[in-house]
């Protein structure tokens, strides 16, 4: 099981809908989330080199949690990996371009990097397409809660920070604006904080925030509160 600097990481699993959000663990899981991978950073974003077995994967797999949102019928449909700080983060390699010059990066317990944040090119229903983002960014936010990440590094394109952004995530630019080769994709790289968000958002978007940090189990049991103060919180007693 991966670390994260001293302690095991714990997984997620929950309901969102029709949808199943959770931790990828199983070799054929992973199996769709190479695929996926490949088909969006490689055949379309043309990130990386495409590979014959179109699949895409690297060394910070070997450290990775991938959460994936999952379809009724098993078919992965969207995912973010989530590197700890136990490992490296690619921020401080392949995307060293996006940072200005001296920048230390962050590598504490509480802090951790978004990557390979994508949907299945096959979901043509643009609503579709946005629940499942948006189910793909609740699982990174109740992965966060659960291992008391408060910080998370991202690398996306430019206009994808703006949407971000709007959507109530607060994520901070830390670099310019730069045309990543091969593609000359305009890529920036930003830091988000989990107690910005869901300060900013108890005000500005308070049903957004509910909904982002209530969870259904498995077993159709629903737990909200889930937040950056959520351990806190559970820790004190409760009064009949």
């Amino acid at each position: 099981m991966p670390v994260l600097t001293d302690r095991a990481l714990s997984h997620i699993e929950f309901s969102e809908g029709d949808l199943l959000v959770k931790t990828l663990s199983t070799k054929e899981e992973m199996i769709q989330a190479y695929e996926l991978r490949h088909r969006v950073f490689a055949e379309q974003l043309k990130w990386v080199p495409e590979t014959e077995d179109r699949q895409e994967m690297d060394m910070y797999d070997l450290w990775g949690v991938t959460v994936g949102v999952f379809g009724s019928d098993g078919v992965l449909l969207g995912m973010g990996r989530l590197l700890p700080a136990s490992g490296e983060f690619m921020l401080g390699n392949e995307f060293g371009a996006l940072l200005p010059r001296d920048y230390i990066i962050r590598k504490e317990q509480d802090t951790a990097e978004i990557t390979r944040l994508a949907v299945n090119p096959a979901v043509k229903d643009p609503k579709l397409s946005n629940r499942v983002m948006l189910a793909v960014l609740k699982g990174i936010y109740q992965w966060a809660v659960e291992n008391e990440i408060r910080y998370y590094y991202l690398e996306v394109e430019h206009r994808f920070l703006r949407a971000l952004r709007m959507l109530g995530f607060p994520c901070e630019p830390i670099g310019p604006v730069v045309k990543l080769p091969p593609a000359g994709a305009e890529a920036v790289a930003a830091l988000y904080d989990m107690v910005r968000f869901d300060d900013e958002n108890s005000i500005k978007r308070p049903s957004f925030l509910e909904w982002i940090s209530t969870i259904q189990t498995l077993n159709g049991d629903t737990v909200s509160g889930r937040m950056s103060s959520y351990r806190k919180v559970a820790a004190d007693p409760v009064m009949a």
